[in-house]
């Protein structure tokens, strides 16, 4: 599902995917800019937040506000404030605008599809088909995507339900068993496929697919059958789990003389050399 247009009037706003919350994140300061045409929107933001902050009568007026890494015009990373679509639509009530309305009326539209697919996740699951089709994907390659979700989200409904918190700790578990059954790290294998807004996994081999859902399945049959509840446990859960893949995943590369793990993705050339420079 397509989070926000590439741009409101010409002017692009900013994301980036959370792969461990499968969430998006969108810069602040990109809409504030969008909505208000000022000429400093960072400060316009700085004194909006502020003042939302002293009518709250706290420093953080809404706590799913996060800084991330975004590459700025210049081409260099800076912290920059991100929010979740949820959270854009209570900073855009807080803007006034003429511009705002058409932004409400999209975040509305995507609130009613987000309750419609946690109803039926099967309606997700056709939108995800129909946009990987639409790139070019084949058949074989979009069924061990969505194979591979499903794996995820049992690993991810067992954290949920073993005092595993959304968030940071789903993510560092996840980079735990990534670069165990990977031999590197969530982020250095999205460095090495020049990604930046994109999902890791959207951009893998069929081969990377496999390994990665074997390493979830594994890591969440372990952990059941030691009853794995918080963080420690789980931990030593998700490192054999990823043992598990990565020995597999050795056995094949011996026979094969090709690593699994490479720097191909689905990016057009010209956009893998630009990213590859921001990276």
């Amino acid at each position: 599902m397509k989070i926000l247009p590439t741009d409101f009037d010409g002017q692009s706003i900013r994301r980036v995917y959370d792969e461990a919350t499968e969430t998006w994140w969108f810069s602040v300061t990109d809409v504030v800019q969008v909505l208000t045409d000022s000429n400093n929107a960072r400060r316009y933001w700085s004194d909006l937040k502020r003042k939302l902050a002293q009518e709250a009568g706290s420093e953080q007026p809404y706590e799913k506000i996060v800084q991330l890494k975004l590459t700025a015009p210049d081409g260099k990373k800076r912290e920059t404030d991100c929010a979740t679509a949820e959270t854009l639509l209570r900073l855009v009530q807080s803007i006034p605008s003429p511009k705002a309305e058409p932004i409400k009326l999209w975040l509305a539209k995507v609130g009613y599809e987000r309750m419609q697919e946690m109803a039926d996740p099967a309606l997700s699951l056709n939108r995800a088909r129909e946009t990987w089709q639409q790139h070019g994907r084949s058949d074989k390659w979009i069924a061990q995507r969505m194979t591979g979700q499903e794996t995820r989200n049992k690993l991810t409904d067992y954290w949920s339900e073993h005092d595993i918190k959304q968030g940071s700790e789903f993510a560092i578990l996840t980079n735990i068993i990534h670069k165990e059954w990977a031999g590197v790290s969530v982020k250095d294998h999205k460095d090495m496929k020049g990604l930046f807004s994109h999902n890791l996994r959207d951009h893998m081999s069929e081969a990377e697919l496999i390994f990665t859902a074997l390493a979830e399945l594994s890591t969440r049959q372990i952990a059941q059958s030691v009853e794995a509840t918080g963080m420690a446990e789980n931990k030593t859960a998700a490192k054999a789990g990823g043992r598990i893949a990565r020995q597999a995943r050795n056995q094949l590369e011996s026979q094969t003389g090709k690593s699994v793990v490479s720097g191909e993705s689905f990016l057009p050339v010209a956009t893998k050399k630009i990213a590859g420079r921001a990276s």
